[in-house]
């Protein structure tokens, strides 16, 4: 079976080194990489921008590239499910149930994600329902600063190439060759609200519509 590859994340806004992560592993594994757009957070407001906006800054960055996807479920779920928190572990249970127990899937993180990933929601579980593939950032190695719990989870589970993702449905860790950028969603908001060089930070059409939009504090166009 074809390794099913999920990046999932705020994306508030995307900027180019998420797309730089989405097609590093795209290339590496030759497979298509689904990207997630978190729902909104229950019980307080959007992050800078929200859910419809978010996905809808994706579909433009991608546009019509191969190997690229938008996939809207954590959204939908949270639309049917209001106030109701949209986890990782859900998705991938989800995602189980409709391509069964031996489909091979992947969640593409940040090194910094994998290692907070001891206060992700019933994270244990996810070594069960999925692999993952680490895009890490120049000086701040995967294994860094890990707590001990998570040391102990994570030994023994790094691979050295994507045969043994391709093989098993889950429970292994791989390195993305391209390190990630040094590009951050937060900088590029601090950057939009204090009127600094932020449109080279993003695809074309997200600067155009964040601008027309007036998020994150830009002067509407």
């Amino acid at each position: 079976m074809p390794l099913r590859i999920l990046y999932g994340g705020t994306f508030d806004p995307v900027h180019l080194g998420h797309l730089a992560i989405a097609r590093a592993a795209r290339d590496q594994l030759q497979v298509a990489v689904r990207l997630l757009p978190a729902a909104d957070p229950p019980h307080r407001s959007p992050p800078g921008a929200n859910a419809e906006q978010r996905a809808h800054m994706l579909e433009l960055a991608i546009g019509d590239e191969p190997g690229l996807l938008v996939d809207r479920r954590e959204i939908e779920r949270a639309q049917q499910h209001p106030g109701v928190p949209s986890y990782t572990v859900d998705t991938l249970r989800e995602l189980r149930a409709e391509l069964g127990p031996l489909q091979p899937m992947a969640w593409l993180v940040g090194a910094d994600s994998l290692r907070s990933l001891n206060q992700w929601h019933e994270w244990r579980e996810l070594f069960k329902l999925c692999h993952f593939i680490v895009a890490e950032r120049m000086g701040s190695p995967m294994q860094a600063g890990l707590a001990p719990d998570l040391g102990v989870m994570l030994h023994g589970r790094e691979v050295t190439d994507e045969r043994p993702l391709l093989s098993t449905p889950g429970g292994r860790i791989l390195r993305l060759r391209a390190p990630l950028r040094s590009e951050s969603a937060t900088a590029v908001r601090e950057q939009i609200a204090q009127n600094g060089p932020w449109r080279n930070l993003l695809p074309e059409p997200v600067a155009d519509y964040i601008a027309d939009h007036g998020l994150y504090g830009a002067s509407a166009a």
